[in-house]
């Protein structure tokens, strides 16, 4: 039977994966520590955990296992944070060797390991772990390690008794490292540490989290708590690469191409950087000493995904959502006639990018392209930022490089939504500190971006006339085609008031009784929202009127108006409009026309509007 839910396409592949692979019987469980030699050769897990916190699940992916080489990314990345990078650099080399894991392998002179992913280097990274005692240092390293998974991680003690017992090569390898002045003191308490990190308990769904917290630049995706620096992260990812998978990390770069290691014990994880952290469980090891069903199931993952990190990234004109112009969307100020003629005219002069997404250089970069190739009469430019995720520092530093050469050509560029990306606001804020010249301009709202484009084209087109301090009765919109006599009888029938700065006009749910014809100053029309903001709907301005319902159908308002600055208006309420019906039905059908001619271009205005937004 079909499943009674949809199943995601994710989940079913790596189902398929299991159910290729399963079967794969090359490779043996390692045996040179007694209690690894214990596993079943037929446990198999794949997890996969997304940046955003979700874990794909197919197979063994709960059964537990010891950590082993898979902890030293992981304490090298403590030892950075705790020494900082020169320090750790005059023990440890980053450099490939090509040998075996447990290979013996340090610089002629120096004795320094020539990476941290080979036992010696491993062994030096735990010996530089900060802490006021052994135990102190322990109890980092196994916080640490529960941090990176998001829960509490233990030490099988049976596994590191077993090591202990038997890490004779490794002791060999600390006193060496001991005669080169490597390690400082007694070699004995690093390899401890040491046996004790490689004996950790996690499961295949633990290092899926562990790389996806890597992939997110140190962030663990479930929990949200920061576990070491971004910087450190690029410094871990690196080694990974080249020397995560031993004598195969050549090769492994060449077929699968993502930051990898393996354990004796069968795990294997890997990071996407961005997107992705993959772990697999399986005992049956190869001879570089890597998981053999893991690898096959990281070329699969690698092929059919198209997940690696050298590939070249599809070119990201998704980054831009939409482009518009003034000409098309407006903001929710209403113009006059003559207001509204003159954005038709010039509406082109400003263009709106809507960006979405994580942008970084490859996304920003052709949205950058596109707008520095807009036709030389656009003056202004709006990029809204409000449905993106992310702008990592080179969009940054780009988008604060297309500020200066528009600005350096006579154009300028507004923000929206900068306030939800604080490592872009303070970049760029802090440019603007060092070059007072730099204009920044940024909105919480795209509606004010647009109200401001269209200000500044108003403002500069002196073919509009100033409008005058109080408009006449007879220039009002509701009153057009009234002759002399026809205005006298209905401004007989208005009442004029005076509205103070932010003192309300209407409030919502209040009836509505009256329609209100603004000659002076500016109303905003605004609704409450359920968590208690205001968010204005329009903005109105002289010669424009509200409540036209009111004369038809009464009811209640539907939303609050409130002065912007001093406003005067002329309200006729709608018991006198209805009286006109009984003596002068001609004038009552006249006025009539003229608000069902306003309203249906306002509705054609927010139909636009609309329409634009789900574009």
């Amino acid at each position: 039977m079909p499943d009674s839910v949809p199943r995601s396409p994710v989940e079913r592949l790596l189902e398929a994966l299991h159910e290729r692979f399963r079967d794969l019987d090359r490779g043996e469980v390692a045996s040179y520590i007694p209690e690894l030699a214990k596993a079943d050769p037929r446990w198999f897990g794949i997890a996969v955990a997304t940046a955003d916190g979700h874990v794909y699940e197919v197979g063994d992916t709960g059964r537990p296992f010891t950590i082993q080489s898979i902890s030293k990314p992981f304490v090298y990345g403590l030892v950075l944070e705790d020494r900082g990078k020169p320090a750790v650099l005059e023990r440890i080399g980053v450099e490939p060797t090509g040998d075996a894991f447990n290979e013996i392998s340090l610089e002629p002179g120096s004795g320094r390991p020539r990476n941290p992913m080979i036992n010696a280097g491993a062994i030096t990274s735990t010996s530089l772990v900060a802490g006021e005692s052994h135990a102190d240092r322990w109890q980092r390293i196994l916080t640490l390690f529960s941090l990176y998974a998001g829960r509490s991680l233990e030490l099988d003690e049976a596994v590191y008794r077993s090591e202990l017992e038997t890490g004779h090569r490794n002791r060999a390898i600390g006193h060496l490292l001991r005669s080169f002045g490597i390690l400082e003191d007694d070699p004995e308490a690093p390899l401890d540490l040491y046996f004790r990190q490689c004996s950790i308990r996690v499961t295949a769904r633990d290092l899926a989290i562990m790389a996806a917290t890597l992939a997110t630049g140190g962030q663990n995706p479930l929990s949200g708590e920061r576990v070491i620096r971004p910087t450190h992260v690029d410094e871990v990812l690196s080694v990974m690469t080249t020397c995560g998978m031993y004598d195969s990390a050549g090769e492994w770069v060449y077929r699968v191409g993502l930051p990898a290691k393996s354990g004796v014990a069968g795990g294997l994880l890997a990071v996407l950087p961005g997107q992705l952290g993959i772990a697999v469980y399986s005992p049956p090891l190869d001879a570089s000493g890597n998981t053999v069903r893991g690898v096959a199931v990281f070329e699969a993952l690698s092929d059919e995904l198209e997940l690696h990190f050298l590939r070249a990234p599809r070119p990201a004109a998704s980054a831009v959502r939409g482009r518009t112009t003034l000409r098309s969307v407006r903001s929710k100020r209403v113009r006059s006639a003559r207001e509204r003629e003159r954005l038709r005219a010039r509406g082109d002069e400003a263009v709106v990018y809507s960006l979405q997404g994580d942008l970084a250089f490859s996304g920003i970069e052709v949205t950058i392209r596109r707008i520095v190739g807009e036709d030389e009469s656009v003056a202004r430019l709006v990029l809204d930022l409000s449905r993106a995720v992310d702008v990592d520092p080179p969009a940054s530093r780009l988008l604060l490089e297309l500020l200066r050469e528009l600005g350096a050509h006579g154009r300028t560029v507004a923000f929206v939504g900068m306030k939800r990306h604080a490592r872009l606001q303070r970049f760029l804020a802090e440019a603007q500190a060092a070059d007072p010249e730099l204009r920044l301009l940024d909105f919480d709202e795209l509606d004010s971006a647009l109200e401001w484009c269209e200000e500044r084209l108003l403002e500069e087109d002196g073919s509009v006339a100033p409008e005058p301090e109080e408009l006449p009765l007879a220039r009002h919109e509701y009153l057009q085609g009234l002759d002399a006599d026809e205005l006298a009888r209905v401004a007989a029938l208005l009442d004029r008031c005076e509205y103070a700065a932010r003192e309300w006009v209407v409030r919502q749910d209040e009836p509505a009784d009256s329609v209100y014809l603004l000659v002076k100053g500016r109303l905003s029309v605004v609704v409450e929202m359920p968590d208690g903001r205001l968010e204005r709907l329009s903005t109105l301005s002289p010669g424009m009127g509200l409540g036209e319902p009111a004369l038809v159908v009464g009811a209640r308002r539907t939303a609050s108006v409130r002065a912007d600055e001093p406003a005067t208006c002329w309200v006729l309420p709608a018991e006198s409009y209805r009286a006109l019906g009984a003596h002068d039905p001609v004038l009552q059908t006249k006025l009539l026309e003229n608000l069902l001619r306003t309203t249906i271009r306002i509705v054609r205005q927010m139909n636009a509007e609309t329409i634009e937004e789900l574009l």
